[in-house]
């Protein structure tokens, strides 16, 4: 208990908010991207859940689970400050490949682990008492209820995500996103929410032992939407984005078309092997779940979604 509670209150230390003076004169030196747009939420969202998982060991025996969740939380926490923060984004304003490799770890690393992390239910365990019965109202609200189950609904999740990787591969946004750092912000915005939706309904407990096929399904579909956009990319002899062939060479003496091929190979094959590798998991539970385990056992009423984590409303104090 002790050494949990050490944990938590240290990963609040260590990612405490710091003057932004010194994070621009550290920038300058490191190339890391520290815009505050970017900085101030991860450091948020940080304390937020330090502050949650700290009080939530205070108040359970499943100590295990939630520490383990913690281990979740600054993993997927980490892979974002990787993408975002660090020089592989100053590195995706010269280099498609850097750009695709970046937006690959926010949908394919940070975003399943997040939600393995459980964060909306810690977070609201840092709220006070009263924030925490509102939150906790929102949640068993029959019409915000509603909207979370068709959001993180298999097919539409998983169709809410296509829709996002290819219209923000189309050259007018992309193009619009490498030459404004607002649009950039929205693309890397739109690209982590559809696939928190995404991961979400494929990492349900409920849902995936109720209609393990669908899940099956939506992963093979979205290995096979990904990596064809990731292979006409890969395949293309011609640039598609104004802005990377005005650069000319990357740094890594790569032309345009050939950075290009790069990026769509990092689509292609990896990004595939993600989707494809979490559909076998599946398919192999399924097939060793014991004859007498019902896959499709009685469902508890709450709100659907790996992204929460039991009640918000608990007792008072912490």
């Amino acid at each position: 208990m002790k050494r949990a509670r050490r944990v938590a209150i240290s990963l609040a230390f260590l990612l405490a908010p710091v003057p932004l003076d010194a994070l621009a004169h550290a920038a300058g030196e490191s190339a890391w991207t520290l815009d505050a747009r970017v900085t101030l939420p991860l450091m948020v969202a940080a304390a937020l859940y330090a502050t949650g998982i700290a009080r939530i060991l205070r108040r359970t025996i499943a100590r295990e689970l939630h520490i383990r969740r913690l281990a979740w939380f600054v993993l997927g926490w980490s892979a974002l400050a990787l993408a975002l923060l660090s020089p592989l984004h100053a590195a995706g304003e010269r280099s498609f490949a850097a750009h695709m490799l970046e937006h690959e770890i926010l949908m394919l690393v940070a975003a399943p682990l997040l939600v393995l992390s459980r964060p909306l239910g810690v977070f609201a365990w840092a709220l006070p008492f009263d924030a925490r019965r509102i939150s906790g109202g929102i949640e068993r609200n029959a019409t915000f209820a509603a909207f979370w189950r068709v959001l993180t609904a298999p097919v539409v999740a998983t169709s809410l995500q296509a829709i996002t990787l290819w219209a923000w591969h189309a050259p007018i946004p992309f193009d619009a996103a490498l030459r404004s750092s607002g649009w950039h912000v929205v693309q890397h915005l739109a690209f982590l929410a559809s696939a928190l939706a995404f991961w979400t309904s494929m990492l349900d407990e409920h849902r995936m032992r109720a209609r393990p096929g669908v899940a099956i399904a939506c992963l093979f579909a979205t290995a096979l939407v990904s990596g064809a956009l990731g292979a006409l990319m890969a395949l293309s002899w011609s640039p598609w984005y104004a802005a990377y062939a005005e650069l000319g060479v990357t740094p890594e003496g790569l032309s345009a078309v050939e950075d290009q091929q790069l990026a769509g190979l990092l689509m292609w094959i990896p990004g595939g092997a993600v989707h494809a590798g979490a559909a076998l998991a599946i398919m192999l539970r399924v097939l060793r779940a014991p004859a007498g385990d019902e896959m499709s056992g009685p469902r508890r009423r709450r709100v659907p979604g790996a992204l929460h984590s039991g009640p918000a409303h608990g007792r008072r104090g912490g």
